[in-house]
């Protein structure tokens, strides 16, 4: 604790506080009446709790409706709810990737991709962020070179076994763009098989909001989509989605789906709501895109460097771990719910802000956010 202390990486637990810039509700559905209401509906309908996992009593008809729907709304033959993202990326990577298998995975992966990889099998090779060169020479054999080497059983890439490509379509911490469709195309030619985690996509681009497979038109060369519920969503959960032979193979052997209690009923209710307002509402998603592109060159303008992507989700790289915290201090003193985020979550040297856009918000407090974050880095020294 001491070391943690000193470094300032010493966490603590902050209920929501002042106007929200940090959470991942992005279109602001966490709240919706007709969510609520389908989910309190639900509860009285089916009680607080499931009473045990999917393949005992804790399966419902709605359960099976809502999977139904999302596989409709993501283009897959079918598609398996779980009870958190977490858990779904943990059971596709310790699923599918097996003894003799590589899995290439992009250095800037979510921390469940990562913890699924070191839980399978497979070997894994790590290349460095968003280079398509160094994920074209991992796929044709020829190392990942750069950013860690390869790690775990089994021998080099194209030595025998399958190949898996992993990413996510929008990374969490840059707020940038996986090249999906160069990835796609390094698929298809291999015969790799690509896995995308879209936790902070869907339900904000494609015309039906699907994501960014939808909106890149790479949906037949994915393998499986890990579809996390509870972000622009606004509930909890998630979804993989592909083809009708994968996902049965997952409720048949991924252990986190087998041996957990389901989640609440309630929550099929929810969520089938907030597909629906997702795909009949796409003001909500352009409302938030317009609004983080406002933010973005406002801070542009004002010299503050807001990383290289075009998202929702908007860093803003501090460095040291203390003054990150400083910095987000006195944005909570404004008023505005801003957190630091500092590693491990991030590399060493590179804390931040990682302020996320969301529908509840208007350009006027985007304006004066941006003059409460452009006052709080001079005071701390960070930038002028």
């Amino acid at each position: 604790m001491r070391s943690l202390e000193a470094s300032g990486l010493k966490r603590a637990l902050h209920p929501p506080a002042g106007i929200d810039l940090s959470s991942n509700d992005y279109l602001g559905l966490a709240d919706h009446p007709q969510v609520k209401a389908a989910m309190a509906a639900a509860v009285e309908r089916e009680g607080a709790g499931s009473t045990g996992s999917r393949l005992l009593r804790g399966d419902r008809d709605s359960f099976a409706m809502l999977e139904r729907r999302f596989a409709q709304f993501k283009g897959t033959e079918r598609a398996l709810y779980f009870s958190s993202g977490y858990l779904a990326n943990i059971a596709v990577m310790t699923t599918f990737a097996e003894a003799g298998d590589v899995v290439i995975s992009d250095q800037s992966n979510h921390a469940s991709l990562i913890d699924g990889m070191r839980l399978s099998s497979a070997r894994r090779e790590i290349v460095p962020h968003n280079e398509v060169s160094a994920v074209r020479a991992a796929l044709e054999g020829n190392g990942a070179g750069g950013a860690g080497g390869a790690s775990g059983a089994g021998g080099a890439s194209g030595a025998g076994g399958e190949r898996f490509l992993v990413v996510e379509s929008l990374f969490s911490m840059d707020g940038d763009e996986a090249p999906l469709t160069q990835y796609a195309e390094l698929c298809r030619q291999t015969g790799a098989h690509l896995i995308v985690d879209e936790a902070h996509a869907v339900g904000m681009y494609g015309a039906r909001g699907s994501g960014l497979i939808e909106e890149h038109d790479v949906a037949e060369h994915v393998l499986l989509s890990v579809n996390t519920a509870g972000k622009a969503l606004g509930v909890c959960g998630a979804f993989v989605a592909g083809p009708a032979w994968a996902i049965e193979y997952l409720l048949q052997r991924a252990r986190p789906f087998i041996f957990s209690t389901a989640p609440p009923p309630s929550v099929a209710s929810a969520l089938y709501a907030s597909l629906t307002i997702v795909e009949h509402e796409p003001d909500r998603r352009e409302h938030v895109r317009g609004l983080a592109a406002a933010l973005r060159q406002r801070l542009s303008a004002a010299g503050v460097p807001t990383g290289g992507g075009r998202s929702h989700i908007v860093p803003i790289r501090i460095g040291d771990n203390e003054a990150a915290v400083t910095v987000a201090e006195l944005l909570q003193r404004d008023g505005f719910d801003v957190r630091a985020i500092r590693p491990p979550t991030v590399p060493p040297g590179t804390a931040r802000l990682r302020v996320s856009v969301n529908a509840h918000l208007t350009a006027d407090v985007i304006e004066r956010f941006a003059v409460s974050l452009i006052s709080a880095l001079t005071r701390v020294g960070v930038r002028a």
